[in-house]
């Protein structure tokens, strides 16, 4: 693994994992930490402009933790806290976002899968190595999902293990839509979510949210390798927090609540 200090519009720490040379497409961008946003800083740095710049496909949230947030085909939408969802304009910001130019490397049928954690072992047993990341775009029926979404927060920020102790919770019943994520290798704790992180919307729009759990009826995966990841470090003033303490079980209580 090789790691670059580069110069653009931000500070940017690039991680390069190539086995074969990169392709165009082939690299996850993702705006700040992890660790970051679950200290507290929803500050926004870039904009959704910028952002559509390095990816058509991923998740994140909005500037001072507006909601949940996520890319497919180029539109960004946000599910806000009342369960709604919206189209981002260019214009709003985000504090954290993890994004790609998807194109499918591998596609898999999906069997009927009790539990995400099912459905994330099913995935396992199909990629070719745990120590990659990858993309995911799975779209099927779900007998059932549980979803949830944060309010905005207001300075002095909480930390997100506040915040989440007041999500709204969505329990959706036999539903057809598309999960968006990413699987990052163990590795990157303190800088993305180690496993799996999903985002879903349903295929009419009507309803989406951070995933907590589902039960899947049948579906296709489409899955596509990313070589190389690139960091957009968050701006002063946020970055004069310190956010070097371990806060892997704070974003297991967050990912799981």
């Amino acid at each position: 693994m090789e790691l670059q200090i580069s110069r653009s519009f931000l500070t940017s720490a690039v991680f390069s994992l190539t086995l074969l040379p990169a392709l165009a497409g082939d690299t996850l961008v993702q705006v700040s930490t992890i660790d970051a946003l679950v200290q507290g800083i929803y500050d926004g740095g870039v904009t959704i402009g910028e952002l559509r710049k390095s990816g058509d496909f991923g998740i994140g949230t909005l500037d001072d933790l507006d909601g949940e947030m996520l890319a497919m085909d180029g539109v960004f939408y946000q599910i806000t806290s009342d369960g709604k969802v919206h189209i981002v304009p260019d214009k709003a910001e985000t504090p954290f976002s993890a994004v790609s130019f998807f194109k499918s490397d591998l596609e898999i049928a999906l069997n009927p899968a009790p539990s995400l954690a099912a459905l994330q072992s099913l995935l396992d047993q199909k990629l070719p190595s745990a120590n990659l990341f990858y993309a995911f775009r799975i779209t099927g029926n779900f007998s059932s999902i549980s979803l949830r979404s944060v309010p905005k927060q207001a300075p002095p920020y909480p930390a997100l293990t506040e915040v989440v102790k007041h999500q709204a919770r969505f329990d959706l019943k036999n539903c057809h839509g598309t999960l968006i994520g990413f699987r990052c290798p163990t590795f990157v704790k303190g800088v993305n979510v180690p496993g799996y992180h999903f985002h879903f919307i349903a295929a009419d729009h009507s309803a989406g949210g951070h995933v907590l759990d589902g039960t899947l009826s049948a579906g296709v995966a489409r899955v596509q390798l990313l070589q190389t990841v690139q960091i957009e470090l968050p701006r002063t003033p946020p970055t004069t927090r310190p956010i070097e303490r371990d806060r892997s079980g704070e974003l297991r209580d967050v990912e799981q609540q």
